[in-house]
């Protein structure tokens, strides 16, 4: 498990080093200025966000909880730990609207991915029942 816990961070740390190299790509073009401090603070923040999204898929592994009830928990999870890193280091703003659009933001974006993960897995089951038909 603590091997499974440590590549799910190295992973999750790797997609937030590209999520990074992105946005700094996109500053050096539109020529936006930011000091070492503020790259190293969104950089930090990027790995917390991946590390957590590697490790929090562990929710879904192997367990006798319904999926609805994992779903729950991963999004409570998911949520808390965005707004608290989000806030943190400034993406939004401690502001009633702020919070209440981007949380609107992030549900939508939440729920577009779910389903299509729900769909994929759907096709997927489809696919290998009609695979144990055929070989009947």
């Amino acid at each position: 498990m603590i091997f499974e816990i440590l590549k799910r961070s190295m992973l999750g740390i790797a997609f937030g080093g590209i999520f990074t190299f992105i946005a700094l790509t996109i500053m050096k073009f539109t020529g936006f200025e930011a000091t070492v401090s503020e790259i190293w603070m969104h950089m930090a923040a990027s790995f917390l966000i991946g590390i957590y999204f590697g490790i929090s898929s562990l929710i879904f592994g192997d367990s006798d909880s319904h999926i609805i009830k994992k779903s729950i928990t991963h999004f409570l999870l998911t949520y808390i730990v965005w707004l608290v890193i989000a806030g943190t280091v400034g993406w939004i703003s401690f502001n009633g609207w702020v919070i209440l659009w981007s949380s609107l933001a992030f549900i939508l974006l939440y729920v577009l991915n779910w389903l299509g993960w729900f769909l994929y897995f759907k096709k997927v089951e489809t696919t290998l029942n009609k695979h144990l038909q055929k070989n009947k």
